[in-house]
């Protein structure tokens, strides 16, 4: 099947009911008809912009960032735009005719020419070249082009991958390795050309996208955000237009956001703190109905120009979070980062994480003192202007952290005093430290854990906790109103009425452990494997089931692996209740493994699941039901009666499912 001259993976006829079918592939055939939901937009030809003695803003930034993205199979999923040059009267909407017939006449330019003028194009941070005309208007026309895909609805997203960048270049002149500024050209024309109106820029470039900011300082149908090293204004582009004090002019007064880093080494708990307390609390009462990207990655980690410390998944849940904004319409626009790898890697977790990929699972962050410090100054300026800002809530909170209890601490500790009222489970002790300061407490079992033949082991995170607002302007939360939905509850009635043993894992690690395990940073999967060391493999038990919900499906798939041969013997079934999580990775290196697997296992996920744009990964697994519900929670309980009949299954206990389906 080929959509728009592109392959895409053959599917197989779906089905609808969660209930599973004896080793049945469910693969919803209509999802083909409208697969790219997702744009890209790239040319070779914009690497011809070079520079003969070497220059940071080097051609090969996009060519590796393309070649990334082909070989983590993101290109198959994602639909080519159209590029093309920007139009005069496109680039004059932002630019004066001066600077236009300034670059195009580059084009002219001699070998002679271009030693002689080296000097003053030093001073402006340009390097030129008899193609840079051509390209600058190719990056430029390309993000119009990713834009206005996104404001048609053609696609949900886009990732214009283009080179030279844009937001330095300021309306009378070019400067900073930037020509034409292509983020706010592209705004414009979306602006003029589509319904939309509203837009916001979020720049997460190292540098204060000055072109930027310039282009819509008395604009008030733009919010421009930038987070960027100032160093009082020490930092390029120097001078105090990225101070926290700039905030606009006449009616765009309060719609120029700036969080000017003090200092180099910012990384991802800085970052994601930033978002947290002023970026999308703005942008929330903004209401933006388009999302554009300015993607600078010089902020990552390993980029010499930036020397910050953002990594990959800093990017990733940035870029989550901007995708709940405008109905998900999002655009990537590469700007900056010129350490090849980085960039890459960045570009990498970026584009994967607007294909769907839910971002990978973080450590635990503390931002430093001069980001929170910062972050509250902001919030002071810009109260002002944003009602959703609460200097209060920025302010920071060591002098309260001997008194402070963390919620998911208190609500650990009424779990396991539910599940030992409720179904006489008790908590299972660790006797190794660094699981002790990550999981205590947070593994019990029903009394017969040893003794009983069938054992269900459930391995998850905390329930979700669901939260009503007084205000949804200010986020006060009415707590007699709030409450934990807590799926286990039916899982376990269901099994004590069977006479199953149990074992409950929570994998929602605590915070800040001090102690580290040896050879591995698979914290979950170590706990299951200790677990099933010290406990299953020495019990009664010979026929287990393994269910895995949410990010509580990798720890299980890590157990299977790591030991082969004891679960194949004891495991008659494996539950993965995956959600919007990316589905782990199958068993690889035993054979027998992979058919026992796929024989034994079933995966439940949305019926909007990345996993149906994969041939590869659905040949891999069992059976694999889908289901109309994203929502973790929902989706495991809808999934129930099904999970139920699978396990009875595979016990030997329940009457076997009928159906014609095939894998």
């Amino acid at each position: 099947m080929q959509i728009d001259g592109q392959p895409g993976p053959s599917k197989r006829s779906p089905r609808s009911s969660a209930g599973p079918k004896p080793r049945a592939a469910s693969v919803p055939a209509t999802l083909r008809a409208n697969a790219y939901q997702v744009g890209y937009v790239y040319s070779s030809k914009m690497m011809t912009h070079s520079c003969a003695r070497g220059h940071p803003e080097q051609p090969e930034r996009i060519s590796r960032i393309f070649d990334i993205l082909r070989e983590h199979d993101c290109l198959s999923k994602m639909k080519q735009l159209p590029i093309r040059r920007v139009l005069r009267e496109e680039a004059l909407l932002v630019h004066s005719t001066s600077l236009w017939d300034k670059v195009l006449a580059l084009h002219v330019l001699t070998e002679q020419d271009i030693a002689d003028s080296e000097s003053y194009y030093n001073d402006l941070s340009l390097y030129v070249h008899p193609t840079t005309p051509y390209a600058a208007q190719l990056s430029a026309g390309g993000v119009i082009e990713a834009c206005l895909a996104v404001a048609r609805g053609e696609v949900k997203k886009a990732f214009a991958i283009v080179r030279p960048p844009g937001h330095h270049a300021e309306p009378d002149e070019h400067m900073g390795f930037c020509f034409f500024n292509n983020v706010s050209i592209a705004a414009k024309v979306v602006q003029l050309r589509t319904p939309i109106k509203k837009i916001l820029i979020l720049d997460w470039y190292v540098h204060h996208g000055n072109g930027t900011q310039r282009a819509f300082y008395d604009d008030p149908s733009v919010l421009y955000i930038s987070l960027h090293r100032y160093e009082g204004g020490n930092f390029y582009p120097n001078g105090p237009f990225g101070a926290m004090t700039s905030t606009g002019e006449d009616a765009g007064v309060g719609f120029s956001v700036n969080i000017p880093w003090p200092e180099r080494g910012m990384g991802d708990a800085d970052y994601l703190l930033a978002f947290q307390k002023i970026v999308m609390p703005i942008a929330m009462e903004f209401a933006p109905e388009l999302v554009i990207i300015s993607a600078g990655f010089d902020a990552a980690e390993g980029d010499d120009l930036g020397e910050c410390h953002v990594s990959p998944a800093g990017y990733a849940h940035m870029t989550h979070m901007l995708c709940s904004l405008a109905g998900g319409k999002v655009v990537v626009a590469l700007e900056g980062g010129y350490c090849l790898d980085a960039i890459a890697n960045s570009a990498l977790a970026v584009a994967q994480t607007i294909l769907g990929e839910v971002p990978p699972q973080m450590e635990s962050l503390v931002a430093c003192e001069s980001a929170t410090e910062t972050i509250y100054a902001v919030a002071m300026e810009q109260s002002k202007y944003w009602k959703n800002l609460d200097p209060k809530k920025c302010e920071p909170i060591e002098e309260m952290e001997p008194v402070a209890t963390p919620l998911p601490e208190i609500l650990k500790a009424y779990r396991q005093d539910y599940l030992f009222q409720e179904f006489g489970m008790v908590e299972i002790p660790l006797m190794q430290p660094a699981l002790v300061e990550r999981f205590k407490g947070q593994v019990a079992c029903t009394s017969d854990i040893m003794q009983n033949e069938t054992l269900v082991v459930f391995v998850h995170e905390l329930g979700n906790i669901r939260v009503e607002l007084n205000s949804l302007m200010y986020c006060d939360v009415r707590e007699e109103h709030s409450y934990l939905v807590d799926c286990t509850k039916q899982l376990m009635t269901w099994a004590k009425g069977r006479g199953y043993a149990m074992l409950d894992v929570n994998v929602l690690e605590r915070p800040s452990p001090k102690q580290k395990l040896r050879h591995t940073e698979d914290h979950a999967g170590a706990a299951l494997v200790y677990l099933w060391d010290n406990y299953i493999q020495l019990s009664d038990a010979r026929r287990v089931i393994l269910i895995g919900h949410g990010p509580g499906c990798a720890p299980v798939m890590s157990l299977i692996q790591q030991r082969p041969s004891s679960i194949m013997k004891m495991v008659r079934g494996v539950v993965q209740v995956v959600g919007l999580h990316t589905v782990p990775a199958t068993p690889r290196d035993v054979v027998e493994l992979r058919q026992w697997y796929y024989d034994n296992s079933i995966v439940i996920v949305p019926n909007t699941h990345n996993i149906f744009h994969s041939a590869k990964m659905l040949k891999k697994h069992g059976t694999i039901f889908h289901i109309a519900e994203e929502k973790p929670i929902k989706l495991i309980i809808k999934a129930m009666p099904g999970i139920q009949r699978f396990v009875e299954d595979k016990l030997g206990e329940g009457t076997k499912v009928n159906g014609d389906s095939d894998r």
